[in-house]
């Protein structure tokens, strides 16, 4: 980083594929004002595609769950002593924590102790989680820039500056997404019915989800006709688990080269001697999302996503289970709706299948309406657009850009 005194730098840190978007976007943001600067710390593909320098790439983060922690603590205390040392030799402008709540607010706080001006990017879930560690993360950043709307009431409470800049994916979607453009840039054919599978951006979201995902698909081939399943992963490691996951359920034929990636990195698995196929996308995640006449996905921000895409969508989720009686044994979750789009709509208007309920069976029953009608009701359509208009703010990554902004 040397060789550049008079411009700006701002450090950042992103933990997986829905940081790594908006990292991507406050760097373009901040480019347009300061054309000079500088960006570095931990992001992904999206942050490099924008000129950002990676000390550490974001996958390194991104784990989730007691257990899953508990095995990655000692690599990840020492990428979190590495980015404080840079960070404080380097004095930016800003550091800007995006998510990752559980590694960046703990740095935050060294770092605004150290007289470092700290924001961080994505609110954690307070409305879910325990009200009163707002206050605590107003001791780690001194602006918070919320995604949702009934945020910032909720810091307000506590006397934490934080504010509403419009989420990111709400601009990445159009309002009508255009189905037949989408399946055409992935080669489907508009009179198959399609199922789409995103089964998490961690390896162990894949790990715990990936096989009963994978079930439900099968399930629903067997009873709808020409059933095409596409399974978007975010990166090489998930398109790997995913597909340890097909073997296990005999999927894939490596000798015939079946599984083999393409130019675009996508791969075709299918059951031998059943013309059920299986398209494993290269990222293109929105567009697997527009082009599905039905979703299945791990709850998080392929949810919201999906919701955007205007589909329908079953969400489904399982923790792990050291995790799952820890937070059951002491009440640590304060909400009955899970999902995004549920607790933006005050009411359920996706159907939610969470750990012992999220199995093969009752994902292929939740789902096998929606593949046989092939369109969305009228109704949640209005629902959906109305909370897509909700969601876009002030403009985004300009808003946030203009609060990061010296």
């Amino acid at each position: 980083m040397a060789g550049h005194p008079q411009s700006r730098l701002f450090i950042l840190v992103a933990g997986e594929a829905s940081g790594d978007l908006l990292g991507a976007g406050l760097i373009e943001a901040l480019r347009e004002r300061y054309p000079d600067a500088r960006f570095a710390g931990i992001g992904g593909p999206r942050m490099l595609a924008a000129g950002f320098e990676a000390w550490f790439p974001a996958e390194r983060l991104a784990v989730m769950g007691l257990a899953e922690v508990l095995r990655h603590l000692p690599g990840l205390l020492r990428i979190r002593r590495t980015v404080r040392r840079r960070t404080l030799a380097l004095r930016p402008q800003a550091f800007i924590g995006i998510d990752a709540p559980d590694f960046n607010l703990a740095l935050e706080r060294k770092l605004k102790q150290a007289g470092i001006r700290t924001i961080h990017y994505v609110s954690p879930s307070i409305w879910a989680w325990r009200e009163k560690r707002a206050q605590r993360i107003g001791e780690s950043a001194d602006r918070v820039l919320c995604l949702f709307p009934m945020e910032p009431a909720v810091y307000a409470r506590h006397g934490v500056d934080a504010c509403f800049v419009g989420h990111p994916l709400a601009d990445a979607f159009a309002l009508h997404p255009d189905q037949r453009a989408a399946r055409e840039s992935l080669g489907i054919s508009d009179d198959v019915p399609v199922l789409a599978l995103l089964p998490g951006s961690r390896l162990g979201e894949i790990r715990r989800l990936g096989a009963d995902f994978i079930a439900a698909a099968i399930l629903l081939a067997q009873e709808i006709p020409n059933l095409h399943v596409i399974a978007p992963m975010a990166n090489a490691a998930c398109r790997s688990a995913f597909a340890s996951e097909l073997a296990k359920a005999g999927i894939g034929n490596r000798e015939s080269g079946i599984g083999k990636a393409d130019s675009r990195g996508h791969s075709l698995f299918s059951i031998p001697d059943s013309p059920f196929p299986i398209l494993v996308l290269n990222g293109q995640s929105h567009t697997a999302m527009i082009a599905a006449d039905a979703i299945l996905l791990a709850s998080g921000t392929a949810a919201l996503e999906a919701m955007l895409a205007k589909r329908p969508m079953v969400v489904a989720y399982r923790l792990a289970a050291l995790t799952y009686r820890i937070v059951k044994g002491f009440g640590l979750l304060k909400v009955e709706r899970y999902s995004l789009p549920n607790h933006l709509a005050g009411r359920e208007i996706v159907p939610e299948l969470m750990q012992d309920r999220c199995t093969p069976q009752a994902l292929a029953e939740a789902l096998r309406e929606p593949l046989r009608q092939r369109h969305l009701d009228a109704t949640l359509l209005e629902e959906y657009v109305r909370l897509h208009e909700l969601l876009r703010g002030e403009g985004n990554s300009g808003a946030a850009a203009a609060i990061v902004a010296p």
